[in-house]
This record gives C-alpha cells, sequence and structure tokens, in this order.
C-alpha cells in the first residue's frame, strides 16, 4: 500500500483525540482537529500548546520543534475538513449511532483510499464496518488514555478489513514510536478486555462492603505492583465509559464476570462518573482535579479498632521461603523470634537461608553489618512449637493444606500461651476453619503476607466472624511496626488480591485457548497498555501453574461463578507436569539452570 499517511483528521477533540492529535503532530503530521464544539476546538489547541510547552521545559523536545508541530495542527466544526485526509481516526463518544452517523458522511467526503479508524474501545468494529460503503478500509486503531505517554495501539481488523489498510496504520503506529498489537474484532479486545472484568469484579467486591476502597486500591497496588487501583482506575476512565465497555462486553460473552456491577450504573446515573465530574468512588479537588480530597468515606487518621495485646516476641512455623522471609520481616523490626521447624535441621537450614538474604542486602549497600549481624542475633532456630510457649504472637508458614494447618494449629493451641495471638499465613484456604481447631478461635487471625516478604509491602489482615476486636488492633499494630501496610478483609476465598488477580489470569489463558491473541501479545498489551509490570503469562509462570491452578478451583468451588473454572488450557499442562520457571517450562520454556 502506498498511502503516507501524511494528512491525518481527528474527529473528537476530547482527552484521547487532543492525545491522539498532540502524537501525530510532534510526529510530523499534518492533523486536522475536528469537532462540533468550539469549546472542544479552543480546548485542544490550549492544551496541546502547554503539553509541547512544558515538553520543551524537560528538554524533551527543542521550541522549533514545538512551534513546528503547532503549526501542522489545525481544527475545524464540520467533517468536510477531513476531504484530503488519508487516514481519518474517529474517537467520537461510544455510541453505534453516533460513530455510524460519522462514517456515513465521511463515506461522502474522503476520498474512495482514505483509511477511516474508529478509536472504539467496547463496539464492534466489524458493525461500524457494514455501514460504510468501503468496509474493507475501516479498522480499529485502538490508543490508550494519555495517548502520548501510553506505548500500546491495538490495531483492530474485521473480517471485512483489507491487509494494506491494516499494514498501513501498523506502520503508522511503529513511526509514531507505538508498539503496535494486532488483534481480531471482540469487545474490548486484548488489553480492555481483561481489565475492564478485573475493574468490575472490584467494584462488585466494593459494593458488597467486602473491603473499603482504599484497602481494595492499596492491596491490588502493593501486592501486584500495579500503577494505581482499581477503583481510582475507573475514576480516571469514567465510570459511564466503564460501564459501556462492560454492557458490550456482556453483551456477546455472556459471562457474569462481565456484567456491570449495579454500583457502576447507580453513581452513572448520579452523575457521579469520576475525576471529570469531580467524585466518583472518590472524591476530587474539582471537575477534572486529580487530587482525591477527604469525604464522609475517607478513614479517620490513625483510627484503629482499640487497644491491642503486647508483642514482644514472635514465633514463625516452616522452613520454607515464605516461613524465612517473615521471620527475617519480624527480626529487622527489633522482635525476638523462634523459628521452629520439624527438625532442627530445616530450623537451621531457614535460618541459614536469612543469613544468606541479610548478607546480600549488605552487600548491596540497604543494610549495615551491624545490623545484620543483630538481626540474626534476635533469631532462634528451634526444631519444635514446643519453643512457642512465651511467644506473644505465632505466625505459621507451612504447606498450603486445610489438614496441615490444621494440625499444627491445634499444636499451636496447646503450646502457646493463653493469650498468644495465633496468625495463618494462608493464602486461599478458610481461616475460621483453621481456628476451629482450636479452643480459642477468637484469638485466630490471617496474616497473609506476600512472596518475598521482606520486599513486600503489603499484609492482607483476616478476619472471621468470631476473631476478637483485640486480636485484630493486635495484628494491625504490629503490621505498622514491622513496616507493612495492613488491608482488612473478610475470610472468603481470594482476600483482596487473589479474588481480583487469579480471574483476570485465567481470562487471558482462555483468550490463547480460543486463538484470539498470541501470549507474546497479550503480555505486551497488558504491560504497555495497563501498566502492569509483568504480562499475565510471564505472572503464571513465575507463580507457579499449579499454585494458580490450586487458587482458580479455590475460587470456582467457593463463588460457583462459571466464569471462574480453570481454563481447560491451564489444567492440560498443569497435568503434564509444565508448572512454569521451576520446571523449566510452562506457558513458555525456561533455560534450565
Amino acid at each position: 500500500m502506498d498511502t503516507p499517511l501524511s494528512t491525518i483528521a481527528v474527529v473528537g477533540l476530547g482527552t484521547m483525540g487532543t492525545g491522539i492529535a498532540e502524537v501525530l503532530a510532534l510526529a510530523g503530521r499534518e492533523v486536522i482537529g475536528i469537532d462540533i464544539s468550539e469549546a472542544a476546538a479552543l480546548g485542544a489547541v490550549t492544551s496541546l500548546e502547554a503539553s509541547t510547552a512544558r515538553a520543551v521545559g524537560r528538554g524533551r523536545i527543542t521550541e522549533e520543534e514545538r512551534a513546528a508541530a503547532l503549526a501542522r495542527f489545525r481544527t475545524a466544526d464540520t467533517l468536510q475538513a477531513a476531504a484530503d485526509a488519508e487516514l481519518v481516526i474517529e474517537v467520537v463518544p461510544e455510541s453505534y449511532e453516533i460513530k455510524q452517523q460519522v462514517f456515513r458522511e465521511l463515506d461522502a467526503i474522503v476520498s474512495p483510499a482514505t483509511i477511516l479508524a474508529t478509536g472504539t474501545n467496547a463496539l464492534s468494529v466489524t458493525r461500524l464496518a457494514a455501514e460504510s460503503q468501503r468496509p474493507e478500509r475501516v479498522l480499529g486503531l485502538h490508543f490508550f488514555n494519555p495517548a502520548p505517554a501510553m506505548k500500546l495501539v491495538e490495531v483492530v481488523s474485521s473480517v471485512l478489513t483489507a491487509p494494506p489498510a491494516v499494514e498501513a496504520v501498523t506502520t503508522l503506529a511503529r513511526e509514531l514510536g507505538k508498539e503496535p498489537v494486532a488483534v481480531g474484532d471482540r469487545p474490548g479486545f486484548v488489553a480492555d478486555g481483561l481489565l475492564f472484568g478485573y475493574l468490575n469484579q472490584a467494584a462488585a467486591m466494593y459494593e458488597a462492603n467486602y473491603a473499603s476502597r482504599e484497602d481494595i486500591d492499596a492491596a491490588m497496588k502493593l501486592g501486584c505492583g500495579l500503577p494505581m487501583g482499581p477503583l481510582a482506575l475507573l475514576d480516571l476512565i469514567g465510570i459511564d465509559t466503564a460501564r459501556t465497555v462492560l454492557e458490550a462486553m456482556y453483551a456477546e460473552s455472556h459471562d457474569r464476570l462481565h456484567a456491570p456491577a449495579p454500583i457502576l450504573g447507580q453513581l452513572s446515573s448520579a452523575g457521579l462518573t469520576g475525576r471529570k465530574a469531580g467524585r466518583g468512588f472518590y472524591t476530587y479537588d474539582a471537575p477534572g482535579g486529580q487530587d482525591v480530597v477527604p469525604d464522609a468515606l475517607t478513614p479517620a487518621a490513625g483510627a484503629e479498632a482499640g487497644a491491642g495485646r503486647a508483642v514482644a516476641s514472635v514465633g514463625v512455623a516452616g522452613s520454607g521461603t515464605m516461613a524465612s522471609g517473615i521471620a527475617e520481616v519480624f527480626a529487622k523490626a527489633g522482635y525476638g523470634v523462634v523459628l521452629a521447624a520439624r527438625t532442627q535441621e530445616k530450623a537451621d537450614l531457614a535460618k541459614g537461608r536469612i543469613a544468606k538474604s541479610l548478607e546480600r542486602s549488605v552487600a548491596k549497600g540497604r543494610l549495615s553489618a551491624e545490623a545484620r549481624d543483630e538481626t540474626l542475633a534476635r533469631i532462634t532456630a528451634a526444631g519444635s512449637l514446643d519453643a512457642f510457649a512465651e511467644v506473644d504472637l505465632a505466625v505459621e508458614a507451612v504447606a498450603e493444606d486445610l489438614e496441615i494447618k490444621q494440625q499444627l494449629f491445634a499444636s499451636l493451641d496447646k503450646v502457646c500461651r493463653p493469650g498468644a495471638v495465633l496468625a495463618t499465613t494462608t493464602s486461599s484456604l478458610p481461616v475460621v476453619a483453621i481456628a476451629r481447631a482450636t479452643a480459642r478461635p477468637e484469638d485466630v487471625i490471617g496474616m497473609h503476607f506476600f512472596n518475598p516478604a521482606p520486599a513486600m509491602k503489603l499484609v492482607e489482615v483476616v478476619r472471621t466472624v468470631l476473631t476478637a476486636d483485640e486480636v485484630h488492633a493486635t495484628v494491625r499494630a504490629v503490621c505498622a511496626k514491622i513496616r507493612k501496610h495492613p488491608v482488612d478483609c473478610g475470610d472468603r476465598a481470594g482476600f483482596i488480591v487473589n479474588a481480583l488477580l487469579f480471574p483476570y489470569l485465567n481470562n487471558a489463558i482462555k483468550m490463547v485457548e480460543e486463538h484470539y491473541a498470541s501470549l507474546d501479545d497479550i503480555d505486551a498489551a497488558m504491560k504497555l497498555g495497563g501498566g502492569y509490570p509483568m504480562g499475565p503469562f510471564e505472572l503464571l509462570d513465575v507463580v507457579g501453574l499449579d499454585v494458580s491452578l490450586a487458587i482458580e478451583k479455590v475460587l470456582h468451588r467457593e463463588f460457583r461463578d462459571p466464569g471462574l473454572a480453570p481454563a481447560p488450557l491451564l489444567e492440560h499442562l498443569v497435568a503434564a507436569g509444565c508448572l512454569g520457571r521451576k520446571t523449566g517450562r510452562g506457558f513458555r520454556e525456561y533455560a534450565r539452570r
């Protein structure tokens, strides 16, 4: 295809349209910004002037480059201005009626060679193309917000799209410094198809009063390394926009995970659509503002659920990576720690692992040699739980098996003194079932650390219906002393992080099963378009496919939702012994060490 795509029209000068226009103008394209609103057109010019001025100030472009880019951008209030464009990108509101009207009018204006691109992230490209007189020239070009910063562009083909049109816009995307990913036509495409199901579940979790908005957002940022929590992200995207995307996804998939949470409709109907309205899940300093301000739901600073119990010594049961990591965390914070395993040899090996970890910290300049020695001196390795007789807090970190944990807690019940707090680090088992193995279930609570415990800041504090307020307050205070961020949640499968993370991972696997996109494209889409530190398949291989399958099964068993059923491909790989990095093969193959 010989179309150079040097003159490009952008229809719709909202945030996304303006951002796309900026990217194009800075890349040397002649850009015609079209909007029926004079205010929107003026706002686009003002925005472009301000953003390019900032770029000059930061040394990213020169003043001459800025002046040239501004000269290449002009605005108009009628589609007739697109007559000479070689590519038209529409980013008008997510409505078939509005978008189809735009395409019908463009058919009568632009040349037969002009490519028509829709920026939709929710509507069918095929349905929009079918309304055009030249459906082979219609495709999707889905940028991500903010367009100047986000690298991902999804290039969406319908069954009617001609390959040369796809090649032309793919080349353009690369010339803009973007990473194009080719996908087929289905609501949400790759990135939003995975992202919005996760956002919807987070909204439903909040609506059910399972956890506070602050704790849900903190859990996903600290537990998964995400740049924003899901509820804050919904506010940024626009709650009404999110609901529209989910409605389109549900209409095609009929998956209950895509059925919009009622709270999204309620907030939209009330005009509380997020940042743009000044209020959504959070309240902002002004419509369009970025700064969250306190409201009636904001937790009071320093508010805790009463006084807790004194904790000076801690017992950690287990000899694996998690147990040694937790013991290291407590010892660094000044607690006397008893690290108990089934044998003295295993306990000594676990303490040796801590010594190596501390040595690495010294080598990296994060810890002094004196602090290393003091930390190690606080840890006593023991070959029996009998060493827990005087600890104030006992934390188990043994195998994720209910029977094993129940047996251990029955032993702790006999060994630990009255008033000691007993905590489980389970990530998927019911804490109350573990608590009932003791004669003091009111003293039992969940403390779900994340691996590696010394580095990860999050602890999910899991109360059962029997947990005493005093025990909850104790654990919150301990979390503060060990410099972890506690989030409160109830005793149900997955708690916050795993309940939101693993359905997302499962849906990514289903995309591959359905041959919709490749592993590499899905991983790239979520890293570049969602800001995820790892793509879903990278993460699955790191976590372990067997561990992932076990968590998926727990979620499916508890919530009984067909959409949570583990993807067959995951089950097949586990059955074949392909468990991820630890076996050298999972979704990808790894070099043997």
